[in-house]
């Protein structure tokens, strides 16, 4: 897609719009290729593939961490409840 079809889809400038597209390709999200005097940009699957990987990586140890600290939290709430009943004995 040419910069100026999506700066006319999106509520910013032309040249903002060119802005982004330089820093996603600078990042590899997106790729380009002349045609005549315009840029046509089109995603990477390259990139979309290593995001996809990152945030998969992210939001899986995210859930471990989440998964182990409810473990530990319900471990201590019953050792709790149990010295307590040990006390009311």
């Amino acid at each position: 897609m040419a910069v100026g079809q999506l700066s006319a889809e999106l509520p910013v400038t032309r040249p903002a719009v060119s802005q982004h597209l330089k820093v996603l390709k600078q990042v590899g999200l997106v790729i380009d290729h002349a045609d005549g005097t315009r840029r046509i940009y089109r995603l990477n699957p390259d990139g979309v593939r290593a995001i996809h990987y990152y945030l998969d990586r992210m939001w899986s140890q995210a859930l471990a961490g989440f998964e182990l600290a409810a473990q530990e939290l319900a471990g201590a709430e019953k050792q709790a409840a149990l010295s307590k009943s040990q006390e009311e004995e």
